[in-house]
């Protein structure tokens, strides 16, 4: 959610004690006071707390109410506007196979949202996307959860934050295509990047293992990363004080940037700062429902006792769910807005050829860097135009030249051809000729054999009569 300021001339009101009903309010309070005590109205009153803050040096006229004006009713109207659009928030969950994300992710919502268990058998990392629709007191919220499946089972992990990093920076590019659009819908356009990532730390009590490290070392810059300390109730308390100090010793000595629950708004600058100081959180997922005493609660059954789910002296559960979602959720989308995506955003302008200032830095408008980058495409392809003229111009001509030269080739050897056959017509002709004569002088000799048998036979038969 995004609000825009236009700068006017400031007026100060004094009778703030004025107490007016706030429409559908049942309570008694001041204007302030009812802007304030509205958590969903609350993003929006520290922006224009913060704006404030800032013309604090400005010279202010004071006046008075003379009377209602109506923009009491700005909170209402906000509110009203934001539950028929509903919420979204999108949750990534980064661990290893079986270290109880699903189980954390029911019991942070308190419902079952049927996730069928992961194998340990992916031959590689992949991805999970879920989306529900869940409703409290007539607020909708569209909740987005991505698993990771197969992460930290393979024996090479060197890649295994490779499909982390493309999922998210695929979110971030699809929402700067849907801001790029001429046309944009972004009501009805389902914002996908990602909101937190839980980051689940298995309970080893010595040091992170080398993919955590690399893994968080990657996405630091692209998601709000909230370590967590899985299935905390297998180490001791002790225990568990020094492996979260010792992580958070690794995270600074790596340079990996976690994210921190905002200190500059005063209403939540304590718990906030308080809770900072307890990260990693050590946290125990469970939707079993025990009997302790005589009241039933969320916990695990042991031989030696009932480890309760929602008892902050058992384990962080608490803290996790009001940090992460009484108080800074609006934080957590806000941070991902302005802060991860705008990076992604700058870095991918930037490659573009898009910038805010020319050689002489002095600012420039969008419209004239788009003229500039025209014209320089432009000319680009006038040069390249030219380019391939004169290498169509000299592929044109060695080809000439090649065909000449087989042409010629072809001359020469259709000439010999033609030689060869002329000389062998000829000797065909002589060699019919001969033939011929040769046909006629056998027919001669034939036909003078014949006379010569007929002659033959006639003595003969003179002879058989004379010696008869």
């Amino acid at each position: 959610m995004r609000y825009h300021f236009t700068r006017v001339r400031m007026g100060k009101i004094n009778k703030t004690e004025n107490h007016k009903r706030w429409r559908e309010c049942g309570e008694r309070g001041t204007l302030l006071h009812r802007w304030w005590e509205c958590e969903l109205v609350q993003p929006l009153w520290k922006t224009v707390w913060r704006f404030l803050k800032e013309q604090k040096g400005d010279s202010a006229r004071c006046l008075t109410m003379l009377g209602h004006f109506g923009f009491e009713c700005l909170p209402h109207q906000l509110v009203n506007r934001s539950i028929q659009q509903g919420f979204s928030f999108n949750i990534l969950c980064v661990g290893e196979t079986g270290i109880g994300k699903s189980t954390l992710i029911d019991t942070l919502f308190n419902t079952n949202l049927k996730d069928k268990k992961s194998s340990h058998f992916y031959s590689n990392v992949g991805l999970k996307i879920q989306t529900y629709e869940l409703q409290e007191n007539n607020v909708q919220l569209k909740l987005t959860v991505v698993r990771t499946v197969g992460y930290g089972d393979q024996i090479n992990k060197e890649a295994s934050y490779q499909p982390i990093v493309d999922y998210v920076d695929a979110q971030f590019e699809a929402y700067l295509q849907e801001e790029l659009k001429i046309k944009r819908s972004f009501t009805d356009y389902h914002d996908s990047r990602i909101h937190v990532c839980l980051y689940f730390i298995s309970p080893t009590g010595h040091s992170l293992k080398s993919l955590d490290l690399l893994t968080m070392k990657n996405i630091d810059s692209k998601v709000n990363i909230v370590p967590l300390i899985a299935k905390a109730d297998t180490i001791s308390k002790y225990d568990l004080q020094k492996f979260k100090c010792k992580i958070m010793t690794e995270l600074v000595s790596n340079g990996i940037q976690i994210y921190q629950f905002p200190t500059d708004d005063e209403p939540t600058a304590q718990a906030n700062s308080s809770m900072n100081g307890q990260l990693p959180f050590a946290v125990v997922g469970s939707m079993d429902e025990v009997k302790v005493g005589k009241r039933m609660v969320r916990g695990r059954q042991y031989p030696w006792g009932v480890l309760q789910v929602e008892n902050e002296n058992h384990c962080d559960f608490i803290k996790l769910r009001d940090m992460l979602l009484c108080i800074n959720m609006e934080d957590l989308k806000e941070q991902t807005h302005i802060q991860h995506y705008e990076r992604y955003r700058c870095c991918k302008l930037k490659k573009m050829g898009f910038t805010d200032v020319g050689p002489d830095n002095k600012p420039l408008s969008f419209q004239e860097i788009y003229e500039a980058k025209r014209q320089k495409f432009y000319d680009q392809c006038q040069r390249e135009e030219e380019e391939l003229k004169q290498k169509f111009m000299q592929r044109v001509k060695e080809k000439e030249t090649t065909f000449k030269e087989s042409e010629k080739e072809l001359q020469k050897k259709f000439d010999h051809l033609k030689r060869v056959q002329q000389e062998e017509t000829m000797k065909l002709e002589e060699e019919r000729r001969q033939l011929e004569e040769e046909i006629i002088d056998f027919y001669k000799m034939k036909a003078v054999s014949e006379t010569l048998q007929t002659q033959v036979c006639t003595n003969i038969k003179k002879e058989k009569d004379r010696k008869k």
